[in-house]
């Protein structure tokens, strides 16, 4: 079937100059990643433009870089079989061209990019990132996330961590957070905690600084939990077209969602090797690196088997889950993940529900399993908090129980 669909791309293909040896191992590189025929046709005829613009201006393979792919970028086309003459390739040309280039680049046919000098890092934020890595299991994004937010209170800290003291630590955090919401400033609060932790550490700045940082105040439990009723999740796992390989696919990660209550990243992360069909068990990990065994429910375990025999493609990777546009590849980010639930959201026919995101089909699982009868420690153990107070929230889902107990606010007594 590669072969036919080889022979479709590659026919009637214009001549591409020096390029044309390539182009049959790239189209073979695109059908692989799942592009359609036509969409690797544009493909081919992106790269052969560019090979007879390189031959035009005696360019050869070894000179294609960066430099000459904005030359080919802003050139007036008078290439021969190219129908947008006098006027420049359009965008979605030149990102075509710096595909090949980069496949180029992987055979050492082209010279890879110049690779850009790291960012310098402000003296007090050195060795920062490993620390935390290694120290406390923090993931890399959420390092980024901290590094830039203790760039933006560095000017008021200061650059020399010993003459950090309680009040220089306080007056720099409320003078940043000053203008903020609650919940971003918390994000601020964090990272500095950790920064000082960090820096006490290395004795760098004096102990116990991060118990200066004041708490951002806030009603702890004071909302209900967000969460769809047990229909409105079978209606939501239901709308997954089958008939479609991304339908398939979907099923499957919305129900390991709302059984197990699993986190967008946990998705994002799985491998093969993470699941145990035998035993019955899929391996996730949690905050912290924290291993944790959980048990397959038959209906999602039945999901997930259907989608590795008959959707995922066999490319050279352990995920378990892939985009399901070309290029295939796993998902970057856990917003993939939340983009699933948001669109189930919208064919189900959901309306206004209390957020769009994975993480209502993780506080819909805790819910489901409370009024089953489940107790809070075994949610949690499911959830895996470290804290009790993160599943006490979910104690309030029932509120006509709540109404049994709750006591009349109190009559303003007169004097």
């Amino acid at each position: 079937m590669q072969k036919v669909e080889l022979k479709s791309v590659l026919a009637g293909a214009r001549p591409g100059g020096c390029v044309q040896p390539y182009l049959a191992g790239f189209a073979t590189e695109l059908i692989s990643a799942g592009y359609t025929v036509l969409s690797a046709r544009d493909f081919m005829r992106s790269a052969a433009h560019l090979g007879r613009w390189m031959d035009s201006r005696n360019l050869g393979i070894g000179r294609l870089n960066d430099a000459a792919i904005t030359r080919f970028a802003r050139h007036r086309c008078e290439c021969p079989g190219v129908s947008r003459h006098g006027q420049r390739p359009s965008r979605r040309a030149v990102g075509r061209v710096r595909q090949f280039a980069e496949h180029l680049v992987r055979l050492g046919a082209a010279p890879p990019s110049a690779t850009p000098s790291p960012r310098a890092l402000p003296s007090p934020l050195i060795g920062f990132r490993a620390w935390m890595h290694c120290q406390r299991g923090i993931k890399a994004r959420t390092i980024d996330r901290y590094e830039w937010l203790i760039e933006r209170m560095l000017p008021a800290l200061g650059d020399d961590p010993a003459r950090y003291d309680a009040s220089v630590v306080r007056q720099s955090l409320l003078r940043t957070i000053k203008p903020l919401s609650c919940s971003y400033a918390k994000t601020y609060v964090i990272a500095l905690r950790a920064f000082l932790r960090f820096l006490a550490a290395q004795d760098r700045c004096r102990a116990h600084l991060d118990r200066a940082v004041p708490t951002v105040p806030e009603w702890k439990l004071s909302a209900l939990p967000r969460y769809l009723e047990a229909d409105e999740v079978e209606r939501l796992i239901a709308s997954c077209d089958l008939s479609k390989p991304c339908g398939v696919r979907d099923r499957a990660i919305l129900l390991l969602l709302a059984r197990l209550g699993l986190r967008a990243g946990d998705i994002t992360a799985m491998r093969l090797d993470d699941l145990d069909w035998r035993a019955g068990t899929v391996r996730v990990f949690g905050k912290g690196r924290k291993e944790v065994c959980l048990p397959l429910p038959q209906d999602a375990g039945d999901a997930v088997i259907e989608y590795v025999m008959k959707v995922r493609l066999r490319i050279d990777t352990d995920r378990v889950f892939f985009c399901a546009n070309a290029p295939v590849r796993p998902f970057a980010t856990s917003a993939s993940v939340s983009d699933i639930v948001r669109s189930a959201l919208q064919r189900a026919g959901i309306q206004n529900p209390p957020s769009k995101g994975a993480h209502l089909l993780r506080h819909s699982a805790a819910t489901a399993m409370l009024r089953s009868g489940a107790s809070l420690d075994l949610v949690a153990a499911v959830l895996r908090h470290k804290s009790p107070d993160m599943t006490a929230h979910y104690a309030k889902v029932h509120i006509e129980l709540l109404r049994q107990i709750a006591q009349p606010w109190p009559e303003e007594l007169p004097c």
